[in-house]
């Protein structure tokens, strides 16, 4: 399709991937309004690059028969006054996912999907891409700012994604190439169980043409199960398992992560990557295996990972002062905390961390009650806010609470507390933080705030103290 001289109007254009595509099309030609309630940084940088944004209160006064299309982000409501406004005038109305999913149509797709992980390997792939001096064009569910940002509208005829399982958005995409990082429960409160989650992935798995490729992570039985019988080509990655693309145990030598990888029994060479962890090198393979089959050459797939620098919100190292190191972390799910926290191990061995969990919906808290309390084991301090409250029901919130997940982990041996304010949990961590800990804030909400907030303060106690920061003055009167 032509875009050029084509009218798009977005509704909620401040998102990630609304910002993103809206780009795309402006790029191509089309004539790109859009509208959103808060976003003032994503419409200021959107506005820079000369699309017209209505910052504030949505108003139909937008939106005018003129417009070819109107493409609504998932957060927009039927009763939104821009959209019935534009269904009264008769606009074609489209998702995010469907206009995803027709961009990718005029492009050769590569759709990143998992319940977990997703993320990062785009971002990699994009890298190593970006390094094959392809210039791809990408839509990435984080900041990369080795890449510029969260999106990019490359000259080159790949287009790399992340694909979200949610409400079954990534059913309209038909990729050439897919890769499943992993299929776990998630999103219960739209799915009813495990197996219409896989049921969900397979139909994903089943857009990819013959001669397509899937990546699959073989240490999933999950994903074993869903890509088997797939008219696509199937490679598999993993660490320490049979699989076609195998990295071996990857070793963190203070500064780097390296693995050995090898394709088919094949030895391929040692890589280095600047983040930790065996999640990361998972990772790694999958991206690893996706460019190569584009074209991608192995020197740009060792200098694509080598400077990948990682992903906003995915293990950032905020800050270090007064002893204290302070990291975020997006982690939601109850893998994502255990492979975040084990990585912290690895990378922090013999200091002591404290987690600052921000649960993330009080269904997705209800249902994965036991694997969340689990999940906790490389934590030596846990501390728990008020749930962020999203998507769910009144009638959901009344059925979990933070109390009950501080009650699960103190019940497994964990040290755990929990505080409803951000405000009270910054004093408790003042108080009680010493030297050479580390502080890591997870979750999808806001409790970054505390992160920030956090180092600002020890910064701001260490510039006020002649003898250091408050945190060593406070351990040498214990």
């Amino acid at each position: 399709m032509t875009w050029r001289g084509k009218r798009v109007h977005f509704i909620g254009i401040g998102g990630i991937g609304m910002s993103g595509i809206a780009k795309m099309l402006h790029s191509q030609g089309a004539a790109v309004t859009g509208s959103d309630i808060n976003s003032r940084e994503k419409v200021e940088e959107l506005r820079a690059f000369g699309i017209h944004v209505e910052l504030g209160p949505h108003d139909a006064a937008s939106i005018d028969p003129s417009i070819d299309i109107v493409v609504i982000s998932a957060a927009i409501k039927p009763s939104n006054v821009e959209l019935r406004e534009a269904r009264r005038f008769g606009i074609e109305v489209l998702t995010y996912a469907e206009m995803l999913g027709r961009l990718m149509s005029e492009m050769k797709g590569v759709a990143v999907s998992g319940t977990h992980g997703k993320t990062t390997t785009t971002a990699m792939t994009a890298s190593i891409l970006t390094a094959a001096g392809f210039d791809p064009s990408f839509v990435i569910g984080g900041e990369v700012r080795a890449l510029g940002g969260t999106s990019k509208v490359g000259s080159g005829e790949i287009f790399v994604v992340e694909a979200c399982e949610y409400k079954r958005s990534f059913h309209n995409l038909l990729p050439q190439v897919a890769v499943i990082t992993n299929i776990e429960e998630d999103h219960l409160d739209y799915y009813r169980d495990l197996q219409e989650i896989s049921e969900s992935f397979r139909e994903f798995a089943s857009h990819v043409p013959e001669d397509g490729l899937i990546v699959a992570n073989t240490q999933d039985r999950n994903v074993r199960a869903v890509v088997a019988k797939q008219k696509a080509t199937v490679q598999t990655y993993g660490v320490r398992v049979e699989a076609d693309w195998m990295g071996s145990e990857p070793v963190w030598d203070g500064k780097r992560t390296r693995f050995h990888a090898s394709f088919r029994g094949e030895p391929i060479g040692e890589f280095e990557l600047q983040v930790v962890g065996v999640h990361n090198v998972l990772d790694a393979l999958a991206a690893m295996a996706a460019c190569s089959w584009l074209g991608a050459p192995t020197e740009a797939v060792y200098d694509g990972l080598a400077t990948f620098e990682g992903v906003g919100r995915r293990f950032e190292i905020l800050g270090r002062c007064g002893g204290v190191t302070v990291v975020d972390d997006y982690a939601h799910h109850p893998t994502e905390i255990q492979v975040t926290l084990k990585a912290a191990r690895d990378r922090f061995a013999g200091r002591r961390i404290w987690c600052v969990f921000q649960p993330h919906q009080h269904s997705r808290t209800r249902f994965l009650m036991k694997d969340f309390a689990r999940s906790f084991g490389n934590a030596d301090k846990i501390v728990i806010p008020d749930i962020y409250f999203v998507r769910d029901s009144e009638a959901d919130r009344e059925l979990v609470t933070s109390l009950d997940l501080v009650g699960e982990i103190s019940n497994l041996g964990g040290d755990a507390v929990y505080f409803p304010s951000f405000g009270e949990i910054e004093q408790y961590l003042m108080k009680n933080m010493r030297e050479g800990d580390v502080l890591i804030t997870m979750g999808a909400g806001d409790v970054y705030k505390v992160a920030h907030a956090v180092l600002e303060r020890i910064n701001g106690h260490a510039k006020g103290s002649p003898g250091g920061s408050a945190l060593k003055e406070k351990e040498a009167s214990q």
